[in-house]
């Protein structure tokens, strides 16, 4: 499969784009510094991706890139950045809708808090107490909403380096909801009251790096399991929630 990679020397694009080269796929790497990509992966990896050196905010740069791709995944720019991180997401999503030589299957990263806590209606960013910049997640998945694209939004929780022998063999992969389980009482909970809730467990969300670029890898097709959809991760903890799959490495 041909898949383009924005952002592909970021702490997640460069374990997307490993990835992907290691599992076979044709791998563009959008980037701003290829001499960092080469830097990070080597000749092994770098020398097998097609690299595009350009302004990601250029919408003529993006259009071009976009052809004859099957996806894109979206790893550029974070909540740090501000409204740039919305004109980074809003440019290549309507690059991607305008483009008649691209597939339309897209990956946008985001964060946990946009998952709504089980037997609620309430998603964390939403919540008192969570920094406002997250925010521009919401703002992100406002425009994919309005898409006709076939989308998946990740929202894993803080994301972490970790060697093969400290990972787990499994992750939850769950819709919309938040991948760890909550007690029916839960809905009983003040918004204040759910808050405490969510930062006290909010550990139990980490997740390798690697391990969330594998969900994304995994889930390419058109009119998957995942269209449309937010997508949460975390490792197996002895409880199930309902809508959630498993993938293993």
């Amino acid at each position: 499969m041909k898949i383009i990679v924005f952002g592909a020397t970021g702490n997640m694009g460069r374990r997307v784009l490993a990835s992907a080269v290691r599992t076979g796929h044709d791998v563009t790497a959008f980037v701003r510094n290829p001499e960092k990509l080469m830097e990070q992966q080597g000749e092994p990896i770098a020398g097998q991706v097609n690299i595009v050196a350009e302004n990601i905010l250029d919408p003529q740069s993006v259009y071009q890139a976009l052809s004859h791709q099957d996806a894109a995944i979206i790893a550029a720019g974070s909540v740090a950045n501000g409204e740039e991180f919305i004109r980074i997401v809003d440019n290549i999503v309507t690059s991607c809708e305008d483009h008649p030589q691209f597939a339309g299957r897209v990956w946008v990263m985001g964060g946990a808090g946009l998952l709504e806590i089980p037997h609620t209606s309430k998603i964390g960013n939403d919540l008192p107490g969570i920094p406002p910049m997250f925010r521009y997640h919401n703002e992100n998945w406002d425009r994919l909403r309005r898409t006709k694209l076939d989308w998946s939004f990740l929202c894993p929780g803080t994301m972490v380096d970790g060697t093969e022998e400290e990972r787990p063999g499994f992750v939850h992969v769950s819709a919309d909801l938040l991948p760890i389980a909550f007690p029916e009482s839960t809905q009983e909970l003040s918004e204040a009251e759910l808050s405490g809730l969510l930062f006290s467990r909010l550990s139990e969300l980490d997740v390798a790096y690697e391990d969330a670029a594998e969900v994304m890898l995994s889930h390419l097709e058109l009119s998957g399991p995942f269209k449309g959809r937010r997508v949460g991760v975390a490792y197996r903890n002895g409880e199930v929630v309902s809508n959630q799959a498993e993938v293993g490495r």
